[in-house]
This record gives structure tokens, C-alpha cells and sequence, in this order.
């Protein structure tokens, strides 16, 4: 049979693939929030439920210390390469809830595009990936490729149990390379392969002052406000140029070389656009740097959250007992998590006034992430977009993070592939989230012809 055949179930069989994907987005599987745990783990159940139905040998609920991951396979390909299919059935809160033009939970068409939390981020993108399977199991009962499948519950929240499921299942979770679908295209027309990733790291500051809660009028005056001194902590941060003020903070940031500048400048990415997507008027930032520059290939310090105080209705005299700022970093190659932490550490203990106290909770960190571009994965990434879409993909860096590709290079050794099905203004994370319904089905078609390629460049 010809890869044609795969493409013709697909094609045959497109309103029941967004039904089904429907049917999964209801499931309010929010992995940060404790009162979502038996919906996430009823996702989990679903895709166990659903993988089997499409045909994989094995497919099963595994335990970790959080939430579940799914695993399935399919190993028919007697000497065909081993592909793991990767991608995350949890997603991120809502808030805030009345910016939604519909619940985030009930999906909805609308100018051909589906809204829906996760419609892109990553349920859309992850479900692609198992309907491009189950049109080349149905349609020639069998794959080109030997196909592992693991699905992450808690990738929105730092994959905190991941590693340890990692090195608890090397073995099971051997294979040759891994097919990621978790980012933007540039555009409907110009797809692209993300070779880079940046890393990432997480903070909360905590900034206590008196021992309980103070009326402002009996002690204002005489307590150092542990929100004005947050203020003061977050602001010292940066430098006016923008940069991050952190001592050492740059030290082992590698820099581009010509040919990667070259790359990211045939992006195109223009002012004008910025201000559309951010609704900001004028960039702010490290100096010297594009803007696809500092998002993409520079590291970042942002301030998430500050918190503290009376924030209700009305005011409140009050100086709160406390107050603290929640801090994530995005870091680029070379630099080491646990390095960027203790220089950040430090640094705080320099500019904190001594009157008052600080505790910094770490959360866990990642590298950043590199993607060789000359191996047999991205060879294949290439000549399934142009099957598709008539064109070349660019080669892009992004300026999110992953988690899980970084591990699966370090703990596996697993060299990965970003095959990006969404757009830059699906709107992850944020209210409203969408995906173009045309580039789910276009999505699943890349995955049928990029297995296919795999198996022939093996």
C-alpha cells in the first residue's frame, strides 16, 4: 500500500478525528490546581482508553509521584527505527475566566478556528500525532516505523515527576529519536522545525518584616514594608538598559554564530507584528539584540507575580506581615540551572535590606536545548512539511521550554524533533486559546508523511 492510502482514511475520516479531539478538551485536566487531580487522571484514563482503540499493542496508565503518564506502543517494524512519540495531556488554568468568549472547557468553532483550553497547547497538537497512527495502522495495518507513545500529565507544571519515571524506564523507553509537537509554525504557509529551546528556571521570594499584620496609622513610618521592600528587590534586578543585573548572569551565555543570526534575520519578524500580538507599544530590553534575538537566543529574569498586602475590595490600612514575588528565568546554552540559581541567591542576600527577612523556595530548573539539524529526524521533518505545504521549513529557535526534551537528551541520550503544528497567536496560556482547524488536519497528514520519511531514510 502507499503512503496515500494513510491520507485517504485521514481525509475519510476528519469530523470524527475533531469530535474526538472535542471530546478531550472537555476534560478540565489542569495540572497546577489540586482540585483538578481526578480530571487529569480521567484524561489520563481517556488516552489510555482511546490508544487501544486505535490499535497499539500496549497501552496503559503509569503511576508517578504526580500525575499519571500514558504509555503505548507499537513494535511490528521488524529493523525499522524506533520513534517516541511525545507529547502532554495536561493543561494550563484558566484565568481569568471572564475574558473567555466561551468556556474554556465546552469547545467551539469559530472561523475555522476551535477554542478550547489546550486546543494547541497540547491536546490538539498531541492528538494529530495519534490520528496521523491510527490512519496508517487502519489503512495498511501496520507503521513504516516502531512507535513508542508517552504522554505527559504535568509538563504546564515543570515535569516534576518525570525524571524519576525516566530513569526508572530507560529500558522501556529506548529509541532512536523523538517526534515532539508542542510549538508555532511562523504561519499558515511557512512551517518551521525548532532546533533550539530555551531553558528554564523558577523562584518564589518570600520577604517577611513584623511578626503579624500592622495598622499603618500606629506604625507607618517605623516597619519597612515587606511590599515596598519586594518592590525594591524585584526593581534592583535589572539594570536601566534592560539586562539583567544578576553578577555573572551572562558569563557563559554562547553566542551566535553568523550563520544562526543569518537564520533568525530571514524570519522577518517585524516590529509591527510584536506590538499586534503583545499590544505593547515600544519593546523594552537588552540592548544590541533583534527582537527575535532576545526572545529566542537570550536569557531572560521575568517577575511572574508580586504579592502581599490587603487586595480585596475597598482599602485597608494595613503593613503586611509579608509579601514575595514569584521570579522564572529563561536560559540559553551553556548556562547550567544550578549555577544561575546560586548567583541569583547571592545576589538577592547583597541587595536585601536588613530589615527585614528573605526565604527563596527553588523550584526545579532545566538547560536549555539544541536539536542537530543534520540527522535522519530532521531530514524527515523537512520533506514532510514540503509534502504538505509546498515548501521548505525554516529552522527557528523558541523562546519557550520544554522540559521533557532536555531530559530525554540528558537521562536517554535520545536526540529530539520539534515538529510545530500551531501558530504564534494561538494564544497559549492565555484566554481564548485556539487552534486553526485546518492545521490539525494538516498536522496529521506531516506526521503520516514524516514517519513514512523516517522509515526511508533509515
Amino acid at each position: 500500500m502507499t503512503n496515500g492510502d494513510a491520507l485517504a482514511y485521514a481525509e475519510q475520516n476528519r469530523e470524527r478525528f475533531l469530535d474526538e479531539l472535542k471530546e478531550l478538551l472537555t476534560i478540565p485536566s489542569i495540572s497546577t490546581q489540586a482540585d483538578h487531580k481526578d480530571e487529569v487522571r480521567r484524561a489520563a484514563d481517556w488516552l489510555a482508553a482511546h490508544m487501544k482503540g486505535i490499535g497499539l499493542e500496549r497501552a496503559q496508565v503509569m503511576d508517578t509521584e504526580g500525575h499519571p503518564i500514558v504509555y503505548g506502543e507499537w513494535l511490528g517494524a521488524e529493523g525499522g527505527p524506533t520513534v517516541l512519540v511525545y507529547g502532554h495531556y495536561d493543561v494550563q488554568p484558566v484565568d481569568p475566566l471572564d475574558e473567555w468568549e466561551s468556556p474554556p472547557f465546552e469547545p467551539d468553532e469559530r472561523g475555522g478556528f476551535l477554542y478550547a483550553r489546550g486546543a494547541s497547547d497540547d491536546k490538539g497538537q498531541m492528538f494529530a500525532q495519534l490520528k496521523a497512527i491510527e490512519s496508517l495502522l487502519a489503512a495498511e495495518g501496520k507503521l513504516p516505523v516502531n512507535v513508542k507513545v508517552m504522554l505527559e500529565g504535568e509538563e504546564e507544571s515543570g515535569s516534576p515527576s518525570l525524571l524519576a519515571y525516566l530513569q526508572a524506564h530507560e529500558d522501556l523507553l529506548a529509541a532512536d529519536s523523538v517526534v515532539v509537537c508542542d510549538g508555532a509554525m511562523l504561519s499558515e504557509t511557512q512551517p518551521s522545525v525548532t532546533y533550539g529551546l530555551r531553558g528554564i528556571l523558577g523562584l518564589q521570594l518570600d520577604v517577611r518584616g513584623p511578626a503579624h499584620d500592622l495598622h499603618s496609622g500606629s506604625y507607618g513610618g517605623t516597619i519597612h514594608n515587606p511590599a515596598q521592600a519586594v518592590a525594591e528587590i524585584v526593581a534592583a534586578l535589572h539594570k536601566p538598559d534592560g539586562s539583567v543585573a544578576v553578577p555573572g548572569f551572562y558569563d557563559k551565555v554562547r553566542a551566535l554564530d553568523d550563520e544562526e543570526k543569518a537564520d533568525l534575520a530571514k524570519l522577518g519578524y517585524t516590529l509591527e507584528e510584536w506590538q499586534r500580538e503583545t499590544g505593547a507599544s515600544k519593546p523594552w530590553g537588552e540592548a544590541g539584540y533583534t527582537l527575535t534575538e532576545r526572545i529566542t537566543a537570550r536569557p531572560t529574569l521575568e517577575i511572574n507575580g508580586i504579592f502581599g498586602g490587603y487586595m480585596g475590595e475597598g482599602m485597608k490600612t494595613v503593613i503586611p506581615a509579608k509579601a514575595g514575588a514569584k521570579i522564572t528565568c529563561r536560559l540559553v546554552p551553556d548556562q547550567d540551572p544550578d549555577e544561575i540559581i546560586q548567583l541569583i541567591l547571592e545576589y538577592v542576600k547583597q541587595i536585601t535590606p536588613d530589615t527585614v527577612e528573605v526565604t527563596i523556595d527553588v523550584r526545579d530548573g532545566s538547560p536549555a536545548v539544541i536539536v542537530e539539524r543534520d540527522a535522519p529526524q530532521t531530514e524527515a521533518a523537512i520533506r514532510a512539511y514540503k509534502a504538505v505545504y509546498g515548501v521548505e521549513p525554516a529552522f527557528v529557535r523558541e523562546g519557550g521550554s520544554i522540559p521533557a526534551v532536555a531530559m530525554f537528551q540528558q537521562i536517554l541520550g535520545i536526540p529530539s524533533i520539534l515538529v510545530d503544528l500551531g501558530l504564534p497567536d494561538d494564544g497559549y496560556h492565555r484566554p481564548n486559546e485556539r487552534f486553526k482547524i485546518d492545521l490539525f488536519y494538516k498536522g496529521i497528514q506531516t506526521l503520516i508523511h514524516y514517519h513514512r520519511a523516517l522509515a526511508e531514510l533509515a
